[in-house]
């Protein structure tokens, strides 16, 4: 496929190339020939694996496997799932498409990794250089490959050669963003921002209700009211708040605060909005009531009142002295940065709560949408409590209204749930800044102290500054996250899809989903399944990633009601486990404390542990699982105490919770059908054999096809009256259920003709007509009927019609094989038959073997079984019972090729037994 590569060496020269396509995803390729290919074969080869895959469905799995293992092993752990989704969908075009082995190279170098997957399609056609690539398109079962090479991989590239069609990619190792690099160099006088000879302060006094009690002259000024035209008028008459949409943020919720710093508009007199920077501060005066001072300068001015930069804390002073080279971003996070989220968020709380000397900090990380926010990191507060906690960003109870603009709270006994995020910690005094990048909310970052009043503007400011420093590099790392968990949910989705598709078996199928989810997603998960609408649901499968904990969470799980089946998409909350598992944890520390006869009483009825309890604390959520618009069950997954799911694992669950509902309810389907056919199947079998005075019968009979239990060969044996007994061994053409079909009429008219006192010929020509009249859907076949009669000297008289059908053989005692028989016209071809019996006589010792021609045309290559080879096979059972001949030669016909017979197969052994045998 490749030119092999020695590990640490230079690479071959590349080899002769004919015509290509020039599907590049960065650098166009030339009529010249593939430069980019040169580039990157130009790199060193430090190690290369390489492997092949039959033209199988498993092999696409088996293919990933490789590629994972050996980029795992390489450390290229950054972009393996990028690869196995690729070698994915190539794979899949080799062995499926294309109906080719598929090999796969994978090489190592200093820039990434090069992966190429090589199949063998003889015909295909090579394009011309000129002619336009098509892409397909992405609705399509095949030909993704190409499209997925172009959005992921740097750069790829299709070879053809006269046997070999070569599609290769290379993936580049990321480059980790630090963040943003900002400076405050010295700036000129003659750059200063230029202000009025005369620089005004407006200042204005705010009731608690919002209405304006003082307005001075320079406000006037500035504005062009006089006080009497705005004393008494709310503040909210005059502002012009820059609204955020979807947001209840606004002038009157910032006159609330402690203090508050920020730009806003004042429509002047003359109609038009005067931008104003301004500086609130509540004040109470000596009665008791609160008012707000508002000190307003035109916004071009703002340098007047805001607050300067503060240098950094005393330890980073000397570094703050070095010069303008100095980096904000560094001097806050400090240097080397983390290169992973949570590691730069974890560092930025810890600097955070230094800064500002206090006993807590923590950071949120806003939704796309910037209606939530969710806990990503923390210090001095429970973390694992509150990890991955949603608070929706809205003004309400329990919400945080003080999101977008950085808050100072002195109390939080006097605002409880402003901050729901402290609630119940002991924090009294706490600021908050918001993360913007862009004007965009993206999180907010928040320090707290258990005493009250510890913080002012000042050290809002201070934190602001630092969040403005860090807001981008954050973000770029999330958006960086975000990107890796894609890529990583699409590489799962993808082997999920294939593993959930390899089964149509119930139970197999619950046990991937609860596999496919834990630890991947929760850390335990339970399966209901509702078999009808008019059913409850029914706890099916439960599983937790210590193996201990299953039987105690199913015991958990089994006393409380199931969750309600829901048809709405996507996850929701059930609370039942977690109070379930309080109510059982607090029941066993009342035994363990061992209070009392009553405690003794209650403890009696403990299920679960306190681990068992423990496991399931946390949250819980169910997503439905729906088939065909109609709820069949129930994902629960859970997390243990105090833990909650990231939206984007939930978001990774509803995916597979629909792939997994259509798997089940297509193993369901399929068990339902083959429950039916095997039943229906069973029905067209004798339902049992008679026992014949004097007379051994074996039969064995395999119909082919996987799970087909009758096919298109059929025998019977059934008394016609005193004495006599009824065979019929046949073949009608074809297999599966349409010869089955003839079978179940073939079978049963012969048991009724047959008792009704016809003839052997007559009951055939009967038969022959019942067959015709199923017009289209009649079939012709080959039937040897006969009649059995046992003789008091020990021998057996047979009477038998062979209408088409091979004839039977008789083996003598002395180990003679001759046919017992002549043939006939077979059954269902012409109206009028002419038939007739023969006698054959069984003498002591003497076998009849009966068969269907799936036995003697049983092949392997160009040779045949035939007659010649069943009669010369039958010669070896001389003195063996009716059973054992059977065996033996059904042992002959499977050893004859090493493929598993395609055709039914059927064989009828009568043997007279010896005297003093019976």
């Amino acid at each position: 496929m490749t030119t092999g590569v020695i590990p640490g060496g230079q690479p071959p020269e590349p080899r002769p190339k004919r015509p290509q396509l020039p599907e590049q995803r960065r650098e166009p390729v030339g009529p010249q020939g593939l430069h980019v290919d040169n580039r990157t074969r130009s790199s060193v080869i430090t190690a290369r694996a390489a492997a092949s895959f039959e033209p199988l469905g498993r092999s696409v799995a088996t293919a990933r496997s490789f590629v994972r293992d050996t980029l795992q092993g390489w450390g290229f752990g950054d972009i393996v799932d990028d690869a196995v989704v690729l070698t994915s969908e190539l794979v899949t075009n080799a062995v499926v498409h294309a109906g080719t082995a598929a090999d796969v190279l994978c090489l190592r170098s200093d820039e990434g990794v090069r992966i190429e997957v090589a199949d063998r399609y003889p015909e295909r056609e090579v394009p011309l250089q000129s002619t336009a690539v098509n892409m397909g398109s992405p609705d399509r079962e095949g030909g993704r490959g190409l499209q997925l090479c172009a959005a992921l991989a740097a750069r790829w590239g299709v070879e053809y050669t006269p046997t070999h069609k070569n599609v290769w990619f290379q993936l580049d190792l990321p480059e980790r963003p630090v963040g943003t690099r900002a400076a405050g160099p010295v700036v000129p006088a003659e750059l200063l921002p230029i202000a009025d000879g005369r620089v005004r302060v407006a200042v204005v006094q705010i009731d608690r209700g919002g209405s304006i009690t003082a307005w001075n002259e320079d406000g006037e000024e500035l504005f062009g009211y006089a006080a009497e035209q705005v004393v008494g008028k709310p503040l909210t008459d005059l502002a012009a708040w820059p609204h955020t949409p979807g947001t209840g943020t606004g002038i009157a919720e910032a006159l609330q605060l402690s203090r508050w710093e920020g730009s806003y508009g004042i429509r002047g007199a003359h109609g038009r909005v005067v931008p104003v920077y301004a500086s609130h501060l509540r004040v109470r005066d000596t009665g008791g009531e609160p008012s707000t001072v508002c000190l307003l300068v035109r916004d071009h001015e703002r340098a007047v009142l805001q607050s300067p930069l503060r240098v950094p804390a005393s330890g980073d002073t000397g570094a703050a002295a070095d010069g303008a080279g100095t980096d904000p971003f560094e001097v806050f996070i400090g240097s080397p940065a983390p290169d992973d989220l949570d590691g730069l968020l974890q560092r930025t709380v810890e600097r955070a709560r230094d800064m500002l000397d206090a006993d807590a900090a923590f950071l949120l990380l806003a939704t796309d949408d910037e209606t939530e926010l969710e806990v990503r990191a923390s210090t001095g507060l429970p973390s694992a409590r509150q990890r991955f906690a949603r608070v929706p960003v809205e003004a309400g109870p329990g919400r945080y209204g003080s999101a977008r603009m950085p808050a100072v709270h002195d109390d939080l006994t006097a605002a409880p749930g402003a901050v729901p995020l402290l609630s119940g910690t002991g924090m009294r005094s706490v600021v908050t800044v918001p993360l913007k990048v862009e004007g965009r909310l993206t999180g907010s970052l928040g320090v707290a102290a258990e005493a009250p009043g510890r913080y002012s503007n000042e050290e809002a400011l201070r934190l602001q500054f630092a969040a403005d420093r860090i807001a981008l590099a954050v973000e770029s790392a999330r958006l960086g996250e975000l990107e890796r968990l894609r890529r990583g949910s699409l590489s799962f989705l993808v082997e999920a899809s294939d593993l959930l598709a390899g089964t149509l078996d119930r139970d197999q199928t619950l046990a991937l989903m609860a596999q496919m989810t834990v630890p991947t997603l929760a850390t335990w998960c339970a399966v209901y399944t509702i078999a009808d609408q008019a059913s409850e649901p029914y706890l099916s499968y439960v599983l937790h990633e210590d193996e201990e904990l299953i039987d105690g969470i199913k015991s958990l799980l089994s006393k409380i009601p199931p969750p309600d089946p829901v048809p709405t998409p996507g996850a929701r909350v059930w609370s039942a486990p977690g109070e379930a598992a309080h109510q059982a944890a607090l029941r066993t520390s009342m035994r363990s404390l061992s209070l009392g006869d009553s405690h003794h009483r209650i403890g009696t009825t403990i299920g679960p542990t306190l681990a068992t309890a423990s496991a399931v604390g946390g949250e819980t959520v169910v997503l439905p699982l729906v088939a065909r618009n109609r709820v069949i069950g129930m994902l629960t997954l859970g997390k243990p105490t105090d833990e909650h799911f990231r939206q984007e694992i939930l978001e990774l669950a509803e995916d597979l919770s629909r792939r997994a509902a259509l798997a089940l309810d297509n193993a369901r389907l399929y068990s339902e059908r083959t429950a039916i056919s095997q039943s229906l199947q069973r029905s067209l079998l004798p339902p049992g054999l008679p026992q014949i005075d004097g007379v051994e019968v074996e039969v064995i009979y395999r119909a082919a096809g996987e799970g087909n239990e009758v096919g298109g060969d059929f025998y019977d044996l059934f008394p016609i009256r005193d004495g006599a007994y009824g065979f019929a061994i046949g073949d009608v053409c074809g297999t599966g259920p349409e010869a089955a079909a003839v079978t179940g009429l073939a079978r049963h008219a012969l048991r009724l003709l047959a008792r009704e006192g016809y003839d052997g010929p007559a009951v055939l020509e009967r038969l022959n007509s019942a067959i015709l009249d199923e017009g289209a859907r009649s079939r012709f076949l080959t039937l040897l009927y006969g009649e059995l009669r046992p003789q008091e000297d020990g021998s057996a008289e047979l009477k038998v019609v062979c209408a088409g059908h091979p004839l039977p053989l008789r083996l003598r005692q002395n180990g003679t094989v001759e046919s017992a028989a002549e043939p006939q016209p077979l059954l269902g071809v012409m109206e009028d038959l002419d038939l007739y019996e023969q006698t054959v006589i069984l003498d002591p010792g003497d076998v009849l073997l009966c068969v269907t021609d799936g036995v003697t045309e049983r092949r392997e290559g160009t040779r045949m079984l035939g007659d010649d080879g069943l009669a010369d096979v039958l010669t070896t059972c001389t003195g063996l019972t009716a059973g054992a001949v059977a065996a033996r030669i059904m042992r002959a016909v499977e050893r004859f090729a090493s493929d598993a017979p395609s055709d039914d197969m059927a064989i009828l052994a009568m043997r007279v037994p010896e005297v003093g045998q019976h």
